[in-house]
């Protein structure tokens, strides 16, 4: 019990309710900002983290985490656009309830669901952690590490990307990266150039905000188109009636099954489970047609599944030190630079953290969940906030913060070429996860690596390479090779993604004609949002 007191102590500290203040800002701020990821924004706060104590740090992007999985439900609601990936599923029913003046239910339904998929997620990390945790830290040394190293990095690779070739490269920059510095098996310095900079190794901070961060901006500021659109501002009722808490009951659960599930996967995200859940909900749901016109178990599905991945993400995170996705990539990036290594070891080691993380994950909830059941008319003219002055306040904190983690301007440098080279990778369609994995990963999968090959010439083979580094590996090669050969044998045009693969072809048209549907018609918006003031003399 000990740990658990230990752990709890820690969060009765005045400063960690503070920090995690902060946080609840920056998460609905993040999430109600279309454009501004979760990623970026723990990227971005990462930097000014470091000089904090362990548990204060986390506090501020733990509830970043949670909390942008509150405020992203706003704009996907209120202008259908979503505000993080995570909510992408949430546009296919939760703004046609708002064209019906239903925006209050529907946002009060997606909270409700969020609370509840987080929470759920929360208890499958608690029950199955510890145990992957223990069976990691008895059966797994250098040859399994590696090969799970070498799993996490496929799974990612045949996740993120529509083409396998794209995604393959990407990983192996990634990994290239990782090798850049002084090597600790020999002390050898290796690709630095003679520069004094690149002897500890690419900064990381400064490649996940140039990644995450500034290519988003830099790609929006090349993309930008003035929308005449506003916000729905005729939000209607917020309580569901018992009749619609029962509609909405079997949609959460189906969600929430989809949600943990996924969530165990590694880099596989919320904006698949979202969508996935969504599919799922229809099938089991008596009322299928409703789906993308309006049902509140549409809503109830999608962000239930979506916020069902955080504690998967978490477990995979912190029993095995392989990101559940991007946001636990930073997060894992920032704990060594505190001197923690999550991994099977955390457990034994540091016991008191796991609760403490848990611990600001549940109160983050809680408080996210009484945030978004207010009737905030503020979250809705925050979306109003002329996006000019949104990217120079996020170009400025990214140069401050990138500049705070090591007070040279080489890293910012650092951050700005993978900006702009983050903006030609995003148009090339090779995505970033990869990348982040293999600088993060590369480094333990080379020394795993040659400590295996150091071992294998004196015992034998299989006494060395255990059926379960060869069960990860297979599967590390099956995981590219199986799509990759599904894809090769359809047109071009017909080639998906993973979530893309798991629906079936009806609910991908009814994906797309619910979009087709809501963007065909501006007309139908006229009742219910503002629109640009007219003149006073005109005739309505």
């Amino acid at each position: 019990m000990t740990p658990i007191i230990d752990g709890v102590n820690s969060l009765l500290d005045i400063s960690i309710v503070l920090y995690m203040g902060v946080g609840l800002v920056l998460g609905f701020m993040v999430g109600a900002f279309p454009g501004i990821t979760a990623t970026m924004a723990v990227a971005l706060a990462a930097g000014f983290t470091m000089t904090l104590e362990p548990v204060q740090g986390l506090a501020v992007l733990l509830t970043i985490y949670v909390t942008a999985n509150f405020g992203d439900r706003v704009p996907s609601i209120l202008i259908n656009t979503p505000g993080t990936p995570a909510s992408i599923a949430t546009t296919l029913d939760g703004y046609p309830m708002a064209k019906q003046g239903r925006a209050g239910l529907a946002l009060t339904i997606s909270a409700i669901a969020s609370a509840i998929g987080i929470l759920a997620s929360l208890v499958l990390f608690a029950i199955a952690a510890v145990p992957i945790a223990n069976f990691a830290r008895d059966y797994f040394r250098s040859p399994e590490l590696f090969a799970l190293v070498v799993f996490g990095i496929a799974i990612m690779i045949g996740i993120s990307s529509k083409s396998m070739l794209k995604g393959i490269l990407a990983g192996l920059f990634g990994l290239m990266l990782g090798t850049v510095g002084t090597y600790s098996a020999t002390a050898d310095q290796r690709f630095t150039f003679g520069l004094l900079e690149l002897v500890e190794g690419v900064n990381f901070i400064a490649v996940i905000i140039g990644l995450f961060g500034i290519a988003e901006l830099f790609d929006q500021l090349l993309t930008h188109r003035k929308n005449h659109t506003r916000p729905i501002s005729s939000l209607g009722r917020w309580w569901p009636n018992r009749r619609e808490l029962k509609q909405s009951g079997r949609a959460t659960a189906v969600g929430g099954a989809v949600g943990l599930g996924v969530g165990l996967i590694p880099a596989a995200g919320g904006d698949i489970a979202g969508l996935i859940g969504w599919e799922r909900a229809r099938k089991a749901s008596k009322t299928p047609d409703a789906f993308g016109k309006g049902s509140i178990e549409g809503v109830a599905a999608s962000d239930t599944a979506s916020s069902a991945t955080l504690g998967g993400s978490l477990t995979t995170t912190m029993a095995l030190g392989i990101p559940g996705d991007s946001v636990m990539a930073v997060m894992i990036g920032s704990m060594i630079i505190w001197g923690i290594t999550p991994g099977p070891n955390l457990f034994s080691d540091r016991p008191d953290l796991v609760v403490s993380i848990v611990g600001i994950m549940l109160v983050a909830t809680l408080l996210a969940l009484g945030l978004s059941l207010v009737r905030m008319k503020g979250m809705v003219k925050l979306l109003d906030v002329p996006q000019p002055y949104l990217w120079s306040g996020i170009l400025i904190f990214c140069i401050i913060g990138t500049y705070a983690t090591s007070n040279s301007l080489s890293t910012v440098i650092t951050m700005l070429v993978f900006g702009v080279l983050g903006v030609l990778l995003k148009r090339m369609q090779v995505p970033a996860g990869p990348i982040v994995l293999g600088l993060l990963l590369g480094p333990l999968a080379e020394e795993n690596l040659a400590r295996t090959l150091a071992i294998l010439p004196t015992r034998p083979f299989f006494e060395v390479v255990s059926p379960i580094a060869i069960a990860l590996l297979l599967l590390a090669v099956l995981s590219i090779v199986m799509p990759a050969i599904r894809s090769a044998r359809k047109p071009r045009a017909e080639r998906a993604s993973l979530a893309e693969s798991v629906l079936d072809t009806e609910s991908l048209e009814q994906i797309a004609h619910a979009h087709d549907e809501l963007a065909a018609d501006p007309d139908l918006l006229t009742s219910t949002v503002r629109t640009e003031k007219k003149n006073p003399k005109e005739k309505k």
